[in-house]
C-alpha cells in the first residue's frame, strides 16, 4: 500500500469550504491578541475539535497545530515540538518500520494464514481464532493500523471461503472481530497502540515516570486484555450471527521459512524479550523498538530495502502522534491544565478522602473528554491534568495516569478509534453494525470488566485498600 501523499486535489468542495471557515475563525480569534493561556485554549479548542469532528485529514490537522502555535506564540519551540523528543515518538517510529518489515517480507500474512488455516470448523472458532490472533500479533508489531491491513485481507477471504458475501452477518462479524480485537485488547499491551505510547511519552515527559512493560501488562493485560478478548469472542457470533454455507477447503501448505523472514522472526523475538524484561535491564521499550526498526534497515540482514520504506512507511501516525504530544505540553506549560483541572473539580464536587468514588468520577469525566478528542488524543489532554487531579482527589499520580487505559480501551462509538474507521471503509461495513457492536462490548464492559479491573487494581495495591 503506497504511502499517503496530501494535495490540494484531495480536498473536495466540502472540505475547501470548511478549511477557509477554520482559517478565518483562527485568524479572528487570535487578532484578538489574547494571553499565553487564552490563546493555548483557543489553539486546543480549534485543534482538538478538527481531530475530533474530522474536519480535514489527520495529517493536515497536526501540521496545522504546529504553525498556528508557532505563529501565535503560545509557548516556546522546544514545547510545542517535544513530541518529536519524546520516546513515545521514536516508540512508534520503531514500531512502523517492523510493520512494513511484517508487510513486505510476508511473515505477517505467513503467521496469520497459518494460525486460521485450520479455524474454520465453525464460525464461532474462525471469530475466536482471529481475536487471538490480532491480540497476539499485538506483541510482536506494534502497529494498530498495520495489523488491521495485514489481517483484515486474511479474514475476508476466509469468509469468502466459507461463503460469507457482501452482506451476510458472518462477514460483518469477520471484520468487526479484526478490528475490535486489534485495538481493544491491544491498549493493555504498552507499544501496541498509538494511546498507549502518548501516555508512556506524556507521562515521562511531564511528571518524568517511566512506564514499564512488564508492570503495565500485569496491571492491565488479565482483564481489558484476556478478558475482553474473551468478551468479544462471545459477542461477535451473538450479534452477528451466522452458519458456514461452504466447508472452507483444504489448508494451503505451508512453504519453508525464507532467510529474510527468520531474520526478521529472530529480531521481533528478541525485542518481545527485551519488552518483557525491561525491569531487569532499564533499557526503554522506545529504544528496543527503535533498535529492532534499525536492524531490518541494516544491509546484512536485507529485511527492508530503502524502496520498502519509501512505499509503506506512512508519515500521518508520526505526524500525528508528535502533535498529541505537543498539545499536552502546550496545555501543561501554559497553565490551562491547571485552570481545567479546576474547572472540572468544582463542577463534580471532588474532595479528598473518598478514594474509590472519586476514582470512578475521573473515569467518568475521561469517558466524556474521550467522546470529543476521540480516544488516540485522550492522553494528550488528560495527562497534563493528572498530577492536579491526583491531588485534589487524594490519588496517587500513578493511579490517575492508569485510570485512562480502562478509558480508552473502551469504544462507545466507532470514529472515537479511527483503525476501527480504516477497518470499516475496507470491508464495507455500516455505520450501524459498528456502532451496535461497540456499544454492546462497551455496556458489558462497564457494568462487569470495570469492577473486576478495580477489583485487581485493588489486589495489586495501585489503588487504596
Amino acid at each position: 500500500m503506497a504511502a499517503t501523499t496530501i494535495g490540494t486535489s484531495d480536498l473536495n468542495r466540502g472540505e475547501r469550504l470548511r478549511t477557509a471557515l477554520f482559517l478565518v475563525a483562527s485568524v479572528g480569534l487570535m487578532s484578538l491578541s489574547p494571553s499565553a493561556t487564552v490563546g493555548a485554549a483557543i489553539l486546543v479548542v480549534l485543534t482538538v475539535s478538527a481531530w475530533g469532528l474530522g474536519l480535514f485529514k489527520e495529517p493536515v490537522t497536526s501540521l496545522l497545530f504546529f504553525l498556528a502555535a508557532i505563529l501565535w506564540h503560545v509557548a516556546p519551540l522546544g514545547v510545542i515540538f517535544s513530541g518529536l523528543e519524546s520516546p513515545a515518538w521514536w516508540l512508534v517510529f520503531g514500531g512502523s518500520i517492523t510493520g512494513v518489515a511484517m508487510r513486505t517480507t510476508g511473515l505477517g500474512a505467513r503467521l496469520t494464514g497459518l494460525l486460521l488455516a485450520r479455524s474454520s470448523a465453525s464460525y464461532g472458532h474462525c471469530i475466536a481464532a482471529i481475536v487471538i490472533v490480532a491480540v497476539a500479533l499485538a506483541f510482536i508489531m506494534p502497529s494498530t493500523t498495520g495489523r488491521i491491513l495485514l489481517l483484515l485481507p486474511i479474514a475476508l477471504s476466509l469468509g469468502d471461503r466459507l461463503g460469507f458475501v457482501p452482506g451476510r452477518p458472518g462477514r460483518t462479524g469477520l471484520a468487526l472481530a479484526v478490528a475490535a480485537a486489534s485495538y481493544m485488547p491491544p491498549t493493555s499491551i504498552l507499544p501496541a497502540n498509538i494511546p498507549n505510547a502518548v501516555l508512556f511519552g506524556a507521562a515521562d515527559s511531564l511528571y518524568g515516570i517511566q512506564l514499564h512493560y512488564g508492570s503495565y501488562l500485569l496491571l492491565h493485560f488479565p482483564v481489558l486484555g484476556a478478558l475482553k478478548s474473551l468478551l468479544l469472542i462471545w459477542m461477535v457470533p451473538k450479534i452477528f450471527p451466522d452458519k458456514i454455507m461452504m466447508p472452507a477447503g483444504a489448508p494451503v501448505e505451508a512453504k519453508r521459512l525464507s532467510s529474510v523472514e527468520i531474520c526478521l522472526s529472530v529480531t521481533l523475538l528478541a525485542s518481545l524479550g527485551f519488552y518483557v524484561t525491561d525491569f531487569l535491564h532499564g533499557v526503554s521499550p522506545a529504544w528496543i523498538s527503535l533498535a529492532a526498526g534499525i536492524v531490518c534497515l541494516l544491509p546484512p540482514t536485507g529485511i527492508l530495502r530503502t524502496e520498502d520504506i519509501n512505499q509503506h512507511l506512512h508519515i500521518a501516525p508520526l505526524l500525528y502522534v508528535a502533535a498529541f504530544l505537543g498539545l499536552g505540553a502546550v496545555i501543561s506549560s501554559t497553565g490551562l491544565g491547571a485552570l481545567a483541572s479546576a474547572a472540572l473539580f468544582d463542577w463534580v464536587h471532588i474532595t479528598p478522602g473518598h478514594g474509590m468514588i472519586n476514582f470512578l468520577l475521573l473515569a467518568g469525566i475521561a469517558a466524556l473528554v474521550g467522546l470529543v478528542t476521540t480516544l488516540p488524543g485522550l492522553p494528550a489532554v488528560l495527562t497534563p491534568l493528572a498530577g492536579k487531579w491526583a491531588e485534589l482527589s487524594g490519588l496517587s499520580l500513578y493511579s490517575v495516569l492508569m485510570l485512562q487505559v480502562p478509558v480508552f480501551s473502551t469504544v462507545f462509538l466507532p470514529y472515537q478509534s479511527p483503525p476501527m474507521v480504516i477497518a470499516m471503509q475496507v470491508a464495507g461495513v455500516s455505520i450501524k453494525d459498528a456502532t451496535k457492536l461497540c456499544l454492546a462490548v462497551a455496556t458489558v464492559t462497564v457494568a462487569v470488566l470495570l469492577p473486576i479491573d478495580l477489583a485487581w487494581w485493588w489486589v495489586l495495591g495501585v489503588i487504596g485498600r
